[in-house]
């Protein structure tokens, strides 16, 4: 079984040493720790441009680095009978609509209980084995706490021509938030805001750079001179006067990627204990409760598009918000008194 391989570009005024600069700019969904960094650079995994490196060398903006993870047996990753909505289903792929509270694939705070899991019982192991023994037919992940769809790999094709596709950025994959307050290309603030341009009156267009917060590794932040592109954009489908439906489209694909940029924009998510602030809706709003209490980001993946990677057959899914956000919608939808 080949080496998983992880591509990236040094940001812009890197650390002088390679082993803080991969540290810094190696893309979050890797999952590549400093230490196993480290010890894969001691093994001479590591490439710049294309030259076997060790931690000590020195490296400069725009360099290409390639990362080979070798793939291993984990024993911790285990079959789970778990239920599964599954969408669609063929001998290549599998569409998986994912409720809020499950992580996709195992990690040290979550060994098991993960789709993952529930994947090796419904496939009886029969996975892609890309992704290594962790993440097998993995090829793109959303939040725990989003709910939603996500396509994973049962063929080593599957895998790789999905894989090609999330790179190119042509994986159409729309999402519906609910956020604070009602993004407005009228709003002045947002007009000043570093970032932030509108397209066609109503299109909300957030690009940055995003990268680990400086401080909270666990955190994503907006970087301009750092980090990896990103670009969202959004628009308001229905407002509430001080929150709002909005439908989000990804051109990248980066961690906690609309969750960041829609703080940034002034919109945290409703329910986002990370990056929504501590926003509350005025206490005589009916809905001001509800959403109060509400227990996660207000985030749905509800569109997703691609090319299947075998057939070529274009395929596009959708999923109904769930239970708890619709309860959401209907709280905000009620009528102040007059």
């Amino acid at each position: 079984m080949s080496d998983t391989k992880v591509t990236f570009m040094i940001a812009v005024d890197p650390p002088a040493r390679l082993d803080k600069a991969i540290a810094r700019d190696v893309p979050a969904e890797a999952h590549l720790s400093r230490s196993r960094m480290a010890k894969l650079l001691e093994e001479g995994r590591v490439t710049v441009d294309g030259r076997v490196a060790s931690a000590r060398d020195k490296v400069e903006w725009g360099a290409q680095i390639e990362v080979r993870v070798p793939v291993t047996d984990d024993p911790e990753t285990r079959a789970e009978d778990i239920p599964l909505t599954i969408v669609h289903e063929d001998a290549d792929l599998i569409v998986i609509d994912k409720p809020a509270g499950m992580v996709v694939h195992p990690a040290p705070g979550s060994p098991g209980g993960t789709l993952v899991n529930a994947l090796l019982h419904h496939f009886g192991g029969n996975l892609s084995g890309v992704g290594g023994a962790k993440r097998p037919g993995i090829v793109h992940r959303i939040d725990k706490e989003t709910s939603g769809l996500l396509v994973v790999a049962k063929s080593d094709a599957a895998h790789h021509g999905l894989a090609a596709q999330f790179e190119a950025h042509s994986v159409e994959r729309r999402y519906l938030a609910v956020v604070h307050g009602v993004p407005s290309a009228g709003d002045p603030r947002l007009r000043g805001t570093r970032g932030i341009n509108w397209e066609q009156a109503d299109i909300l267009k957030i690009t940055t750079r995003l990268g680990r917060h400086r401080t909270d590794r666990q955190k994503q932040a907006v970087f301009w001179d750092s980090g990896r592109h990103a670009v969202t954009r959004a628009r308001t489908i229905e407002p509430f006067g001080t929150a709002a439906l909005i439908e989000c489209w990804l051109e990248t694909g980066r961690t906690h990627q609309i969750r960041v940029h829609m703080a940034h924009a002034g919109h945290g998510l409703i329910g986002d204990p990370t990056y929504g602030g501590a926003r509350r809706l005025p206490k005589d709003h009916p809905g001001a409760a509800v959403v109060a209490a509400f227990g996660r980001q207000a985030l749905h993946a509800e569109t997703l598009g691609f090319v299947h990677p075998v057939t070529a057959a274009q395929m596009r899914f959708n999923s109904a918000v769930p239970d708890d956000m619709a309860g959401l919608l209907a709280a905000l939808r009620v009528k102040r008194p007059s």
